[in-house]
């Protein structure tokens, strides 16, 4: 197999469609692994009130628009039927569910990396897209007394509903969008709420145009570029003075409490000396790279990150992978263009190296 791609998700599938334009064959000389049951990607998990207007904007995939959806359907619908769409216009043929358990270099160094599946099956790739994002690998922080804690906890990846905590001390910790889309749910839904964060929310009413969306991706760009691990996207972003937002200030919901110093049994003692007494802790806390599968390859560097080229797509120490979703590209914009990217850069490595 001339490529392989890891993730069916919006760069995965951007990359799927590069390399089809370009010549390659999908199932024949490409071809596109996917964990999920079904098309999706990581929108297919997301929580049924998480309607399409609420949802960070998703970006049109090359060669067939999106079109104007329902603004009141879950996302997690319009993005698989979406994505589904997709695959079946391009006939991409989509392998799933695998769940790919390691990538390592074969006996010859030089020759293709092994892509190999939890069940057994394998693949040979002259060159690799690896487009796992980041929903499979929920972080939750450590914080004393977390394991003594009686009542309910979860992580933004296992949340449903607001309604299941009708009645309910809810503490939210993060200082996210997720977080703060969960507290005014929450709140909506009947629960009393409490949000923790580390720092002040980062609270800002600068214009999220072009010009802000390359000067935050260039401040990600130089981590990646330097070794180190992408930071939240709030740290980079900040959260952004919407009507609801400011709504959700006035009336306290959206007020963080400072910072966690641990749970109680049955509530939490905040660092300012003060306590709350909690039914449940919604960890809105983020997400890391899924990347423990390329483990074999030895990519990360001293500073605790995978070091990328220039073009925020090609793995410095393995020229024969190329990484999306990962850094600037973990947006739906920047997952797209990454997806371009890592598809041309797929392409040009898999050429003869002129002799003389």
């Amino acid at each position: 197999m001339q490529v392989v791609i890891i993730g069916a998700g919006q760069a995965g599938l951007s990359a799927a469609y590069h390399l089809n334009r370009r010549g390659l064959r999908p199932g024949v000389d490409f071809v596109v692994l996917d964990a999920n049951a079904g098309p999706g990607g990581a929108w297919r998990h997301r929580w049924d009130s998480l309607t399409f207007d609420a949802a960070h904007a998703l970006h049109d995939l090359p060669g067939l628009p999106l079109g104007s959806p329902n603004p009141h359907e879950p996302a997690s619908a319009v993005v698989a039927r979406y994505y589904g769409a997709y695959e079946r216009h391009f006939d991409l043929r989509v392998i799933r569910p695998v769940t790919v358990a390691s990538v390592s270099r074969g006996a010859d160094p030089t020759g293709p990396l092994v892509v190999t599946a939890a069940d057994g099956r394998s693949w040979r790739a002259g060159a690799l897209i690896n487009a796992t994002g980041t929903w499979d690998r929920p972080y939750w922080p450590y914080y004393p007394g977390r394991a003594d804690f009686t009542g309910r906890q979860l992580h933004t990846h296992d949340f449903t509903d607001a309604t299941d905590f009708a009645g309910e001390r809810v503490l939210v910790v993060g200082g996210g969008t997720s977080a703060a889309q969960f507290l005014l749910q929450l709140d909506a839904a009947g629960a009393r709420t409490t949000w923790s964060t580390r720092r002040p929310p980062d609270w800002t009413a600068e214009a999220f145009d072009v010009e802000w969306g390359r000067g935050v991706q260039e401040r990600v760009n130089a981590r990646t570029t330097a070794g180190l691990p992408p930071r939240s996207v709030v740290s980079e972003t900040g959260l952004p003075l919407t009507g609801p937002y400011r709504a959700g200030i006035a009336s306290g919901v959206l007020v963080s409490r400072g910072p966690l110093a641990r749970l109680l049994p049955h509530g939490a003692l905040f660092s300012d000396g003060t306590t709350t007494e909690l039914d449940s802790v919604l960890w809105a806390t983020g997400f890391r790279a899924a990347v423990e599968h390329l483990a074999p390859l030895r990519l990360r560097e001293p500073g605790g990150g995978i070091r990328m080229a220039a073009d925020a797509v090609s793995v410095v120490r393995e020229p024969r992978l190329f990484m999306v979703g990962y850094g600037a590209s973990a947006s739906t914009l920047g997952a797209t263009r990454a997806g371009r990217a890592a598809a041309l850069a797929a392409l040009r490595s898999l050429q003869p190296v002129p002799v003389g």
